[in-house]
This record gives C-alpha cells, structure tokens and sequence, in this order.
C-alpha cells in the first residue's frame, strides 16, 4: 500500500513525499484508516515502528479539512500528551515536517525551560499542543492555556507516562477536554493498566497491535570489540581510516556525547556532522542530505534524531555506546542490510556496557562474536560491581529522562576547562596509536581482524 491510498489531502502526501517516505508501514497502515473514521483507538506500538506518523498525519488531515480563516485566531484543536521533552521535540519535528503546506500553528511545551515563552505563543493562538503533563498543568493552573475546545487527544507512549507516575495529572487534564472528543491511546503493550486507563478514557475503540520484531536481519555481519572508555574515540577514527570507509552511521547516548565524537573525528581528518534534538530541523536536513550523497564520511546520531532514517545501502552501522534499552540495538542495526544488501554493524563495547551486552544477547537469543584490533581491543569486559542504590530500578524504562538531565551543560567552568584537557589528552592518544601502528605495519605485523577462538554467531 502507498501513502496516496490513505485518502490524505494532497499537501500533506507532497510533504510526505519530501521526507523521503512512500510507503506506510505497519502500524501506519491499520492505524489511519481507523483514526479517519473518527473511531477512538487503543494503539500498541513500539518506538521505531513509524506510531507518530501514524496520529500525526489523521490530525492533519481533519486540520486541513476545517482550515480556520486567516484573520481569525486559532484555537487548540489537538492536544498530545507525552512522556518527555525528547519525544515532545520528536513529535513537534514531525508535525512541523508533515504540515509544511497547511497553514498551522503548533506549540510544544515541556518542563527545564521558560514559562514565558511558551504563554507567549499559546497568547497569539495555536492549532495543535504537544506537551509533557507537569508543564501542562503549570499552564492550567496559571490559566494561560485553553483546551475547551479540544476535539483530537492523544496519549503517546502512555505507559511510560504511568511509570512516571503523571496519571493524577492526566487525569485532570482529561477532565478539562470536552467529552465528545476523539482519543487515541498508545502504549509499548496491552497490559492490565493500559486497559483500564483506555476504559477510563476512551469510547468504544478500536484496538492495533503491531509488535516489532526482535529478530536479527540475516544480511548484517555483527561483532563487538572490548575496548576501554577511553580508547573509544581512537578505536573508531583507526577502524574508519584502516577499512577506508566512506559512509558510517555512528550512534551515541547523548547530544552532547554526539557533539563531542564529531568533533573529535573531524579534527582527525574524518569528515563528520552530528545531529540530535538540539539542532535545528534545517541543520538535520542538511546533515542527512550530505551524508547520503557521501560528502561526509560519518553521521553522529542520537537514538531519537535518527528516527526516519532511511538509507537503503547504508554499510555501516557503529554502535559507539551500547543503547541501555535491548529493543534499541535491534533498531539501529535495522538501518543496514536493508532491500537484500549486505551491511555491518560493529559495537564497541566498555565494562561500564557488559550488562547492556548480555540484555542485547539474551534478547537477540545469539552471541555476537568479538573482533580484536590489536593495540586497542581488550581480552574480556569486567561487569562494575552492582549498588544498592534504589533509584536505579527504573533507569531503563526513564533513559530518555535520565540522559535529558545527565547531558544539560554544565555551567561549572572548572568542568568545562576539565573537559577540554580531556578532550585534547584523547587527540593525543590518537596520534600516539597511529604512530605505533605504522611502525606495525612498516614491520609487517598486521592487526588481527579474527574472531576469537570459540566465538560464533550462534543461538543460545
């Protein structure tokens, strides 16, 4: 099925179009339809499976069927609750890019920031509001935000939002809407709380269950090497250099974490850009258009700014830092080894990360084999001994949350000053290593690209 069959308005099919999409996928592709038909919707999809666009361009539709006249000022049509800033942005991106020929205005607000402004755009009129439910309420209960008039509610990632303890706040933000809305509800899973809350919420839904696949690609060649934290950045650039190549996607945890590798590798002779939440939409068009067209080796990623990556013969996918949620390996690696080509994904790997490895394994039901690189690589991973600290329990299910907080500049300068030593301390690391390694290879010993004995691909 393609995106013409949905019955869209044309404006938004051409930005679709440019946004490089044809097809719907799964989710898309039952969802829709059921949303046209103004039927409340009960949705289980997981992060990478397409679930924004598959609100986002129904909402569209009905905005682009009742425009408002210019003169007139606009009103909140379309509320969406989410769980975090990060997803907030990663909607409002969205939005912004699918709406590109109708004449909308779209307001994100979300906590860690200004008030003011955000009173200042709600003041001139919005069509649609993306918010995360505690700056929601700040706005409710200093009544500068109207949702009286609410005909379209969306409850994204609502599980996430009942582990984060924000049911009493969406409670009384559901209170606020008329009852005569329609509400769309999507969760990871079916379970027991998600189903009451839909039976709380929700008028005879329809229900979508699209699971994705856990299962490995056959097409894409995986292997981890054990290297220390602070060999990381000289492992990438001496792999880069050595392989000769020319088109890599690099992942990271953080924006800053991304902002830093990209930095680095530039300085050392390999062209890179990095995009996350933090650039602008115009800064992550022209990074990705320059690294399809090869005029830069390495693109720098964070999990959620490479959503709607699509490169069908991408070779190369670098696992820079291990994503601490399993689902997510299988989404980066996903991006390679596509339409039947064959691609590679490479992992490197510290003790910090032997945990996250054994979760990607067990999820993945293989053993990823372990390359060495000699000079750099380590024998084995030591797991850090675990704590007793109790604010850990849910570090996976918040990751987003936590590494919004964890990656915010620091405003200390002997941190940042701290920083640049390092930074420079690791250049040199660098230069040192390639220096040794010509002398390697002027002595005829070559690094070992072998596996260790024992290690395969298999199932456990």
């Amino acid at each position: 099925m393609s995106f013409t069959k949905l019955g869209l308005n044309p404006n938004i099919l051409k930005a679709i179009e440019e946004q490089g999409y044809t097809k719907p996928t799964l989710i898309q592709e039952q969802a829709i339809p059921k949303v046209l038909e103004k039927k409340d919707l009960l949705a289980a999809a997981q992060t990478g499976t397409g679930k924004t666009a598959a609100f986002t361009l129904p909402l569209l539709e009905f905005m682009s069927s009742k425009p408002h006249k210019k003169e007139q000022k606009a009103y909140i049509k379309a509320l969406i609750l989410v769980p975090t800033r990060e997803l907030a942005l990663q909607v409002f991106e969205n939005i912004q890019a699918y709406s590109k020929y109708l004449h909308l205005k779209t307001a994100v607000i979300f906590g860690g920031v200004g008030i003011n402004p955000q009173k200042a755009s709600l003041r001139k009129g919005v069509d649609i509001v993306i918010a995360t439910p505690g700056r929601l309420i700040d706005h409710m209960s200093q009544n500068t935000i109207d949702l009286s008039r609410v005909d379209f509610l969306v409850l994204d990632e609502a599980d996430r939002m009942l582990d984060m303890g924000f049911i009493h706040d969406i409670k009384k933000v559901v209170a606020k809407v008329p009852n005569h809305r329609q509400t769309l509800l999507f969760s990871a899973t079916f379970s027991d709380e998600i189903k009451k809350l839909s039976n709380s919420f929700l008028t005879n839904p329809q229900t979508v269950e699209v699971a994705r696949s856990n299962t490995l690609s056959q097409q894409v060649s995986q292997a981890v090497h054990y290297v220390s934290k602070e060999k990381k950045k000289s492992l990438l650039a001496f792999l880069i250099h050595t392989q000769e190549w020319n088109q890599v996607l690099v992942f990271t945890r953080t924006k800053h974490g991304a902002n830093r590798l990209s930095e680095f590798l530039n300085k050392n002779n390999i062209s890179s850009l990095a995009i996350h939440g933090n650039k602008s939409q115009g800064a992550r068009t022209t990074a990705l258009k320059d690294f399809k067209s090869k005029k830069i080796r390495v693109l720098v990623a964070t999990d959620i700014a490479a959503r709607g990556i699509d490169i069908e013969l991408l070779p190369h996918v670098i696992n820079y830092e291990l994503p601490n949620v399993p689902e997510d390996y299988v989404h980066r690696i996903g991006r390679t080894g596509r339409a039947g080509n064959v691609g590679e994904a490479l992992s490197l790997v510290c003790d910090e990360e032997a945990q996250f490895l054994e979760d990607i394994e067990k999820l993945t039901k293989t053993t990823i084999p372990v390359r060495d690189v000699e000079g750099f690589t380590l024998s084995s991973l030591k797991k850090p001994k675990k704590t007793s600290n109790t604010k850990n329990k849910n570090s996976k299910r918040n990751s987003t949350k936590t590494n919004e907080r964890r990656t915010k500049p620091s405003s200390n300068k002997r941190a940042k000053h701290s920083e640049k030593k390092d930074f420079k301390k690791e250049v040199e690391e660098f230069i040192d290593n390639r220096k040794r390694q010509t002398s390697k290879r002027n002595s005829n010993r070559k690094i070992t690209g072998n596996y260790r004995k024992g290690q395969g691909s298999k199932s456990k």
